[in-house]
């Protein structure tokens, strides 16, 4: 039995290969208990799938959230319906300390996705962004550290603390940006990158990935923080401002029109939900090596693509190509943005399993799927989505 540190001990059960932290005293139980998970924001996208993958593993989950966000009470819903009483549900904010600590306490692991998300909301309201972002993970790493055994922690911060990375010097080419130094363009942005908190966005989640690292450091919350490149995958109810790769898929699902902000030259790695599943069992499975720092996750260098390149695919898709319109860039964005994930890969083992293509290729699917099953249960569609009768035949396929 391998001991963590803070007298975490490893549960037997495994998840995805990788076994979650259970507290000090529980493995002398006569009968186990299983790991208590509570996820923060978790009728969100990656709270929902992080949820389901805890659940079926025999893990008692808790469901966090204050249901802001559009989208989110279907995924609830989805998870009720799934998993039933196994799955609790707190609504709450995280704003509010009292009912966090509650849950906190009872906690073996915490997964702290409750956010503002959106870089432009946080330009019309900086003082919200701040609250959620900043005091809102405070609450969460005090609550942790009031605990009599704190749990593993696992923050999801952003590459948008690395700022707009304009230091990086680029090749414009016909269809993306590509580095001019050849380590950056063979194996990414790495972490030791010159921290650069641009918007209230990039300040606030820039404040709270510190405040994370700070805590494992000062008080030895074990504590992992992720900065997260683009994630995209099943649950997810993208907007413009927020899971534009889902976004971009609605719109070309219902015939409407994608916004690309800038030249479309821009560059991402995009990492599919099921491997950042993996990789966050991962991160706490090896809490002795991993808490306490700060790694880039994302799908790497062998899984980009630019705004125009996507695209196409999208199109391969689809079966025809999207209509696209331009617009200015949006303050703060990056050109060119590639995880360097080998710090993690090497301390865990996880790489990414799922191609650009073949996530793409998911993510369409589920989300025709998703509102077939909304329009056959006479759900109102989240966003406005509708299907043309083409794709409400062909549910699991490209329309035609």
């Amino acid at each position: 039995m391998i001991t963590p540190r803070n007298g975490h001990s490893k549960q037997a059960k495994h998840i995805g290969g990788h076994s979650l932290p259970r507290k000090a005293g529980q493995e002398r139980r006569t009968a186990p208990q299983p790991c208590a998970v509570l996820v923060t924001g978790g009728a969100g996208f990656i709270g929902t799938n992080v949820a389901a993958a805890a659940l079926d593993q025999g893990c008692r989950v808790t469901v966090y959230d204050n249901l802001s966000r559009p989208g989110v009470e279907q995924n609830l819903e989805w998870l009720k319906r799934r998993y039933g009483e196994r799955v609790k549900f707190k609504l709450a904010d995280v704003r509010d300390f009292r009912p966090l600590a509650q849950c906190v306490k009872d906690a073996d692991c915490v997964f702290h996705f409750a956010a503002q998300v959106a870089v432009t909301t946080s330009f019309d309201d900086p003082l919200t962004d701040f609250e959620i972002n900043a005091r809102g993970t405070l609450n969460v790493l005090e609550a942790c550290r009031a605990a009599r055994t704190p749990p593993s922690l696992l923050f999801t911060s952003t590459n948008k603390v690395y700022g707009d990375l304009t230091r990086v010097e680029l090749d414009s080419r016909p269809s993306r940006y590509v580095p001019v130094d050849p380590e950056i363009l063979r194996q990414g942005v790495p972490e030791d990158t010159e921290l650069s908190f641009h918007s209230p966005y990039g300040c606030s989640k820039g404040t709270a990935d510190q405040y994370v690292l700070d805590y494992a450091r000062s008080y030895g919350i074990p504590a992992v923080v992720f900065r997260m490149s683009c994630i995209y995958g099943q649950h997810q109810h993208g907007t413009e401002d927020q899971g534009w790769v889902a976004h971009f898929l609605r719109q070309v699902i219902q015939g409407e029109p994608v916004t690309i902000y800038g030249d479309g030259r821009q560059v991402r790695d995009l990492l599919y939900v099921d491997d950042l599943v993996q990789a966050m069992f991962a991160a706490l499975a090896e809490i002795d090596a991993t808490a306490g720092h700060a790694f880039n996750i994302g799908g790497g260098p062998s899984n980009t693509t630019s705004l125009l390149e996507l695209m196409e695919i999208i199109a391969a898709t689809h079966g025809r190509h999207p209509e696209t319109q331009r617009d200015d860039w949006r303050p703060g964005d990056q050109k060119y943005y590639v995880s360097d994930t080998r710090r993690f890969a090497a301390l865990t083992g996880w790489k990414p399993m799922t191609s650009v293509v073949d996530g793409v290729r998911k993510l369409y699917e589920w989300l025709v799927q998703h509102q077939v099953e909304m329009q056959r249960e006479g759900v109102p569609a989240t966003g406005g989505l509708r299907l043309p009768a083409a794709s409400l035949i062909n549910s699991g396929s490209s329309a035609p």
